[in-house]
């Protein structure tokens, strides 16, 4: 039967229709009165009486927290019910199916989410308009009709039509065909596809054939616009001629001396000669060398338990901007998606990354949006949402986040993601495809999203785009790309890979098609999200989550055991042929034939004229400036972002060596992103990521720009303690959409040409990069925006923090003077670099920071913050000027160095002294935070009170047996991403760690894993149930995949198996969430699950929060916390969107009578509290880990595997929380 059911949130449980009606008054100015319900919707189908109890029950609601309705009486009410347009990824609906899959045995039922609003006090029609404008986004979603229960698949599929009479189209008639289709290729483009299906083909060609090639041969996917061939250049402007002709014949000589003036003038050629002439030099020896580009890739020595290893450190960065622009969400969760998968399908781990993005004023009231837009508040938080969603999902410590404003970026957003990925040089190899190799797709379905993606990238962005991209965007699945993630770290797996391909734009046309020369592709074969997609869909949808391997056939077996072992399918779509042409197959059809030569022309190459003008901005940068430091830390690239960094995960994969927010309070920002590399074992090696860019300066001088960026970039890398010279470079470019305008192709050129000089410089070389160049809308334009990223590697006991260390201590400028025309001093900086270097190694320094936005005034007070250590300061300097490329240090003795200038002292009195200007550092804090505080809000509950609960101390007995080697089993269920971290810290102390996943993809599957879990369960001494995002905290709700596994019948009989031989059980985060919404905590018993049960909710700032939290023991009655002192506090890392501990008063009590209280969180003076400053989700009583009973079950949301020696370095308190070895220790008796 079919049927439909609505869930709400019980009356206290209702913080995100709170939130949502919040943000509509605020946003749209709706009257006091107003209010709003919400409901999800689920539409169920084929479903029998069986499974709809279950889902009612326990899969789209949870006892404590929801009711569930089957009507919802909306006479004479107002309401609004949006869903996902068909063919978008539905997380909600996915996870729905996989949990009933888990209680009922079987594939057959489907369902359909949806969101239903209905509102309360007084609305008319304009204003419900603007609010179903505000929430439904075209894009991705649509107004849901109720009276409509339907299961829309389209599953007639049409035939591949051929272009009949194509070949004998007149001009006009081509022209008109490329814009029927929507063709992203030029004139020319179409006229060379016609003249080669004509003369060399002799037939029509397919519709397949025609977007393929568009596809193919898209900016996105060619970079037509940086292959562009560039006939002339002239340079028109007064500022800076001489330096930038002087940069011009420069590149000329080294065309000479790289590759003799064989290639073409190009901005691409322009990107990379550099690069290639330092490596010419024998500056480069480091770069990996293969045919195989995924990513830029070096190699590094990186010491694993003492020996030294030969490691590739690979890195990228990606851009989405046209996607986040008309979907956020998507866009930004599918551009960290694909910037992981570029490293990934090079066979390295992905675990380090940082997002810059772009964006107008995003406090502007929402009426000021222009008309066809989103408003750029809402772009900028529901893309935070997106890539933070993804990446806390795959489990990516993202430790360095930056919006940059400016208003150019309304024309369209900048979404840009850079990664860090690494693995040992013994798991990969590299080797040409031959004939006969087969090509294998592992990872996701294919569905209709992304369809166009690679081509709308690439087209200027107008006013119909919101309504006509709606297949252009993607929907990310992070939990597939995990699983990807976890193959790919099994050398048994990669060591079978010839070469790989992630499928990014242009879908299998492209990561199969750049493979091999010949391919022979059987489209029959490629695994789909649901029915009716043609050959042509199938051909070119971008579906993310997806890799081409290519593999000796005779491989195949052996490639698919190892697949399967990680709930993967691996799936033959093609054959390596001899014949040097793309073939495709679809329904015993041939519907692509061509030769690879023709693919390989990249269409018709583009010609042009450049001129180098004069800016068209009126900008001022050098200009001296009039400010204090209260305005300057209300200045919208100074004011604070740490509401909006929090969102990110940045402790995940125990790797973070200094967290986004340093000193005792967490408030001074880093100079960027430091992580351990992810071995198997212990290092010190750990690799660092920083970037440079300023709009100000790059919309005055395009080649300033790009010149600073490198200054930048590594005076950051300078201030953090590592080596400038060993660093490699990769730039990001995003333009206005160029077309045949000479003036506009000057800004891009000259941009380059500042990367030239500035690479040459300080010899560190530009290994890759991305470009995008369509930031246009109308008449608006996104400023030049050339970004470096700078990445190098050091030991982890090298690295030096921002805030400053302690009173008493001296404060110097490292000044960097540019010339007279203001182009960087590269010697005086060199020299610069070197000093601080040396006095860091010597142990002199002990807190640094570069100069950017703010000058010298706001570098200063954002490392008094961290520790609120006052700090008094004379100087001549333009305290708020320009100064990128100087440094500010704090130093424990003073320093006699011409480098250094003595600026003055830090103190005790919580005080900033500038130049007789005198701020507190709560009124400095107070004004830094103001900003964005509505947008993206720091804390919530704040003022709160502290509260007094009594501490126990019991002795626990030691387990009945003593066992040697105490075994551990990890489940590892769809969505969990702390096995690594937590595997490691069992092993370290002494025990065996089994790792069990569970494969569901049939039914089959499933049965065998769960088999599999409870033999193993039943044999072992500790149940660990790891964090992450059980099935993606879906349907609505954190850990009901993993309790619904642990409430089957068989596992529930191996746990008191288990138990009844003195077993322990551990859940953090998400763990802990299953365990409690089992009935496992607070009980110890799956049958005393009830309405009155605790359960763990959204944190009440309705958003994830990631932040190091002060909590203390309050019990220790527990093996888990044998060896700890009651009162006893610890810093441990937090990440969740869900850690708020809610219990009625009775329960409360009876938890803190029977000694059930473990964890509390607590201020610094210890105690616990319901301040919001501290108690970071609104737990109840402040509790953040509870025991059972008899102590033996133990849950926390803090994720006390994150830390290990030489992390979270910039953080205050005892971080070393071992409840692992005390596991551990209760069978060994040791």
């Amino acid at each position: 039967m079919n049927t439909r059911i609505f869930v709400r949130k019980k009356e206290q449980f209702q913080v995100e229709s709170e939130s949502l009606c919040h943000e509509l008054k605020t946003s749209l100015g709706l009257s006091d009165d107003f209010g709003l319900e919400q409901y999800n919707i689920y539409d169920i189908f084929e479903a029998d009486e069986n499974d709809i109890a279950l889902l009612k029950k326990n899969v789209c609601s949870e006892v404590v927290t929801d009711e569930v309705l089957d009507t919802v009486d909306l006479e004479g009410k107002t309401y609004l019910a949006y869903e996902y347009l068909p063919g978008q990824y539905d997380q909600r609906a996915d996870s729905a199916m996989q949990c009933l899959m888990l209680l009922n045995n079987k594939q057959s039922v489907r369902i359909h989410s949806g969101t239903l609003l209905v509102f309360s006090g007084t609305i008319d029609e304009a204003q419900l308009e603007k609010i179903t404008q505000y929430i439904v986004n075209p894009v991705e979603a649509r107004v849901k009709d109720l009276s409509v229960l339907e299961d829309d698949q389209d599953v007639e599929v049409a035939e591949v039509p051929v272009l009949e009479g194509f070949i004998t189209l007149s001009k006009e008639e081509l022209e008109a065909l490329r814009q029927k289709e929507g063709l992203a290729m030029s004139f020319d483009d179409i006229e060379h596809v016609q003249n080669y299906f004509r003369d060399e083909e002799k037939r029509d060609c397919t519709m397949t054939e025609l977007k393929v090639l568009d596809t193919y041969w898209s900016d996105h996917c060619r970079h037509t616009t940086f292959e562009t061939v560039l006939d002339s250049v002239d340079f028109k402007l007064s500022t800076l001629k001489e330096q930038i002709q002087a940069s011009y014949e420069r590149y000329l000589k080294l065309r000479e001396k790289v590759h003799g003036n064989k290639k073409e003038q190009t901005l691409m050629d322009m990107a990379t000669i550099a690069g290639k002439y330092l490596s010419k030099e024998g500056k480069l020896d480091d770069l990996e060398v293969s045919d195989e580009i995924n990513a830029c890739s070096v190699e590094i020595k990186v010491d694993v338990n003492g020996q030294d290893e030969d490691w590739l450190l690979m890195f990228k960065n990606e851009t989405h901007n046209h996607p986040t622009e008309i979907e956020p969400f998507g866009g930004a969760s599918t551009c960290i998606g694909g910037a992981i998968r570029d490293p990934l399908s090079g066979r390295s781990y992905v675990y380090q990354a940082m997002r810059i993005t772009g964006a107008g004023d995003i406090t502007k009231p929402i009426e000021e949006t222009m008309e066809h837009k989103l408003p750029q508040s809402k772009i900028s938080k529901t893309a935070a949402h997106g890539y933070s969603s993804y990446g806390n999902q795959i489990g990516l410590a993202t430790t360095f986040v930056e919006e940059v404003f400016d208003e150019g970026y309304v024309a369209k957003r900048m979404e840009v993601g850079a990664v860090v990925g690494a693995a040992p040089k013994s798991h990969v190899k590299r080797e040409k495809p031959l004939p006969g190799d087969i090509i294998v797709l592992i990872g996701g379905a294919t569905g209709r999203d992304g369809i166009g993606g690679a081509t709308g990238s690439s087209k200027e962005h107008n006013e119909t785009s919101l309504e006509k991209c709606s297949s252009e965007v993607q929907k990310g699945n992070a939990l597939i790309e995990r699983k990807l993630q976890r193959l790919f770290r099994n050398p048994n797996c990669t060591r079978l890979i010839k070469k790989a391909n992630d499928f990014g734009a242009g879908g299998v046309s492209v990561a199969v098609g750049e493979l091999a020369d010949g391919l022979d592709i059987n489209l029959d074969a490629v695994p789909v999200k649901y029915q009716g997609l043609d050959g042509t869909e199938l051909a070119i949808s971008e579906s993310q989550e997806r890799m081409a391997c290519c593999i000796a056939a005779s491989d195949f077996e052996a490639f698919q055991k190892e697949a399967e072992k990680e709930n993967l399918e691996a799936i033959k779509v093609a054959d390596v042929t001899d014949t040097n042409r793309l073939v495709m197959h679809f329904r015993g059809k041939t519907i692509v034939d061509m030769s690879r030569a023709f693919l390989d022309t990249n269409g018709v190459r583009q010609h042009q004229n450049v001129e180098v003008v004069e800016s068209t901005y009126d900008e001022k940068p050098f200009a001296p400036t009039h400010s204090n430091l209260i305005d300057t830390l209300q200045d919208p690239n100074v004011a604070c972002q740490i509401g909006l960094s929090e969102m990110f995960d940045a402790s995940i994969g125990k790797s973070t060596v200094l967290m986004p927010f340093g000193g005792f309070y967490q408030l001074t920002p880093e100079e960027g992103s430091v992580q351990k590399l992810p071995v198997f074992g212990m290092t010190h090696t750990c690799s660092l990521m920083t970037y440079g860019y300023d709009p100000k300066l790059s919309k005055y001088s395009p080649y300033l720009g790009a010149s600073y960026s490198v200054v930048e970039a590594l005076a950051r890398m300078t201030a953090l303690g590592a080596d400038y010279k060993t660093c490699r470079l990769s730039n990001q470019e995003y333009f206005e959409h160029l077309g045949k305008d000479p003036e506009k192709w000057g800004n891009p050129m000259q941009a380059l040409l500042g990367l030239i000089d500035a690479q040459l410089a300080f010899e560190t070389p530009s290994i890759g990069g991305k470009d995008s160049m369509s930031g246009t809308y109308k008449d608006i334009h996104v400023p030049p925006t050339l970004i470096t990223f700078a990445v190098t590697s050091e030991k982890t006991e090298n690295i030096i923090s921002a805030s400053f260390k302690k009173p008493g201590n001296y404060v110097y400028l490292i000044k960097h003077d540019p010339k007279e025309d203001h182009t960087p001093n590269y010697e005086q900086l060199k020299n610069n670099f070197e000093a601080v270097r040396k006095r860091m190694r010597e142990g002199k320094i002990v807190a640094a920071s570069a100069v950017k936005f703010g000058g010298i005034g706001y570098a200063i007070a954002k490392m008094a913050f961290g520790n609120k250590l006052g700090v008094a300061i004379e100087s001549d300097e333009d305290l708020y000027g320009f100064n990128i490329g100087s440094l500010i240090v704090e130093t424990t003795e003073t320093i006699q160095d011409p480098h250094f200038t003595l600026l003055g002292i830090t103190n005790e009195e919580k005080r900033i002294v500038l130049n007789g200007e005198s701020v507190t550092i709560d009124e400095a804090l107070e004004a830094w935070m103001k900003r964005y505080n509505e947008v993206y809000p720091v804390r919530v509950d704040l003022g709160k009170e502290v509260l007094d609960t009594p501490l126990t101390e019991e002795k626990v007995p030691q387990s009945k047996v003593v066992v040697e080697k105490p075994v551990v089993v990890i489940p590892i269920f769809p969505g969990q991403n702390c096995e690594y971290d937590t595997t490691q810290k069992f092993e370290r102390a002494g025990a065996e760690v089994h790792q069990v996943v569970i494969n569901n993809l049939t039914v089959e599957n499933l049965q065998r894993s769960i088999d599999t879990l409870a033999d193993e369960i039943s044999k072992a001494q500790i149940l660990m149930i790891v964090g992450g995002f059980s099935s993606g905290d879906e349907p609505d709700g954190s850990g009901k995949f993993i309790a619904n596994a642990l409430r089957n019948p068989k596992i529930w009989q191996a746990i008191c198996t288990m138990r009844e031989n003195d077993g322990l059980i551990l859940g953090i985060c998400n763990g802990f969430q299953a365990l409690i919404k089992a009935g496992l905590l607070p009980y110890g018993d799956i049958e005393k699950l009830d309405a009155s049960n605790p359960t763990l909710f959204r944190n009440n700032i309705n958003r994830h929060v990631s932040h190091i939290a002060r909590t203390r023991i309050t019990s220790n009655k527990s093996p888990w916390l044998a060896s700890m002192k009651p009162g006893e506090i610890h810093s441990v890392a937090m990440s969740h969107g869900e850690g708020k501990f809610v219990a009625s008063t009775d329960v409360i009590e009876k938890l803190v009578q029977n000694g059930q209280v473990a964890t509390q969180y607590v201020n610094e003076k210890g105690q616990p509290t319901m301040d919001g400053l501290d108690n970071i989700n609104g737990s109840t009583m402040a509790i953040e880990g509870i025991l059972s009973e008899d102590g033996k079950i133990f849950g926390k949301m803090g994720h006390s595997e994150r830390y290990e020696p030489g992390l979270f370095q910039n953080i205050a308190g005892n971080k070393d929380q071992n409840i692992f070895e005390n596991g551990v220790r209760y069978f060994t008796h040791k």
